[in-house]
């Protein structure tokens, strides 16, 4: 079964053809990154205005690297929620016309799922039930997939998300965004104990997580470094700020996972790229002897492929939208 797939949530304009949810026959992605880098970080209304130039070609693309027509198509998987509503807007409609005009069935995916399934084209042997940690620039969740479409937060982040808060501390430091990226590079050479700074928990809900504080802590450290004139080692508050970040995430999903049970765990979204968070999880699923999937990393950030994958579990579940489709900003992993 082929699916057609579009993701257009945030600055990737992505199509691609997933074949039975685990086989990429094409994917392509149209970055907008080197345009936002001159602001910074995502501009919206910027975003939504390249989706509605590049759709047309990148769908066109993925259909013609697959060696497809609309004809050899199943169905059209297209990421409907969350993420910024003018981006999703042009996705959904684009997907909405496609289907009119051809009958071929819509099928409504959560972008967050969406991150979780590129574990099944990563991990062919990965079946449901596990715990995943699912960590990118706007959300942060710990979530048991009881089964492909159903799913439950257990924990989730009360304020900034990680990626978020590694791309605003990367920003003070000057580097570009995404900063996430940068900050993981220029880490690997300093030392992660150089800096003390704080762990933020939650009281009364040990699973879930609070970025605001830590980010709030290294910005200052940054800034009044800077307004005694003292230089900081950049290497070392990159390492020492990630260092932070991976303990909460890695305490948390542990805790999680031994209260819960379970032994098989996963990563997923944009900073499950992240070396140090990659390599510390595999290190204490091994000391359990657990199970640890993680996407290959060309999978952790947005594409569509991964929109294919949850798309093909979706439309076996029965979950087929019509013409009244509409995109949502927000909308929680377990509705999706």
């Amino acid at each position: 079964m082929k699916i057609l797939a579009i993701e257009s949530s945030c600055d990737e304009t992505a199509a691609a053809v997933v074949e039975d949810g685990r086989n990429i026959i094409s994917s392509v992605v149209a970055s907008q990154v080197e345009e936002h880098k001159l602001y910074g970080g995502v501009v919206p209304e910027i975003a939504s205005r390249r989706h509605a130039e590049a759709i047309v070609p990148v769908v066109r693309q993925a259909l013609e690297d697959a060696d497809c027509t609309l004809s050899d198509i199943d169905a059209i998987g297209v990421t409907y929620a969350p993420g910024l509503i003018g981006a999703l807007l042009v996705g959904v409609n684009f997907a909405k016309g496609l289907s009119l005009a051809t009958g071929i069935p819509l099928v409504p995916v959560h972008h967050l799922r969406s991150h979780i399934a590129s574990n099944y084209i990563s991990n062919k042997e990965l079946k449901p039930p596990f715990l995943c940690l699912v960590v990118s620039g706007g959300h942060s969740h710990i979530v048991m997939v009881e089964d492909y479409t159903k799913m439950k937060i257990i924990g989730k982040t009360r304020d900034d998300a990680a990626g978020e808060a590694f791309d605003k501390a990367a920003r003070t430091m000057g580097m570009p965004y995404p900063g996430g990226i940068e900050m993981d590079r220029v880490a690997e050479n300093g030392n992660p104990f150089a800096f003390k700074l704080p762990r933020p928990a939650v009281h009364d809900a040990p699973y879930d997580f609070s970025f605001s504080g830590l980010k709030t802590a290294v910005i200052n450290l940054i800034h009044n470094s800077a307004q005694k004139g003292v230089e900081l080692n950049k290497a070392d508050v990159c390492a020492s700020f990630r260092y932070a970040v991976v303990d909460c995430l890695v305490t948390n999903f542990i805790k999680a996972a031994e209260d819960l049970g379970q032994k098989k765990l996963v990563i997923a979204g944009g900073v499950s790229a992240n070396s140090l968070l990659r390599r510390t999880l595999a290190e204490e699923c091994k000391k359990r002897d657990w199970e640890m999937y993680m996407p290959e990393k060309s999978l952790c950030g947005d594409n569509a492929a991964m929109v294919g994958s949850q798309g093909y579990y979706e439309f076996l579940s029965g979950n087929i939208a019509g013409t009244d489709l509409n995109a949502f900003a927000t909308m929680s992993i377990e509705k999706g």
